[in-house]
């Protein structure tokens, strides 16, 4: 009965794995473990959740866009006048609230409680 309920998940699954985009194993595992230093908790727990959000974010987001989006959350934080290059750009703020909020949205749907640093 177990065995069927299993086989029965992992068919379900299947097809939203197939229509996520594909990113690169190195960057999926820097994104987890980045996610896990920010929300520290039992490792294989943070392992899968925080897995399960770089997945909703690639079912959203192709990788180019993903890595573009991500380059300009963590240039937001530059200071200064060279800092200034991307917080004077309304087309990357608007990126960068769009990324946060879908990231967001994706720790909410896989259970990870605070927001990242």
């Amino acid at each position: 009965m177990i065995r069927r309920l299993m086989l029965a998940l992992a068919a379900a699954s299947l097809p939203a794995m197939a229509m996520a985009h594909d990113y690169p194993t190195m960057e999926r595992v820097v994104y987890v473990e980045s996610c896990m230093r920010d929300h520290p908790g039992p490792h294989y727990e943070m392992v899968s959740k925080c897995s399960c959000a770089l997945d909703k974010l690639a079912s959203q987001l192709t990788y180019d866009d993903f890595v573009g989006m991500t380059t300009a959350v963590n240039a937001n934080s530059i200071g200064g006048e060279r800092g200034s290059y991307i917080r004077d750009v309304d087309a990357l703020q608007k990126q960068i609230r769009d990324f946060r909020k879908m990231q967001s949205q994706a720790f909410k749907d896989c259970f990870i409680g605070n927001t990242p640093r």
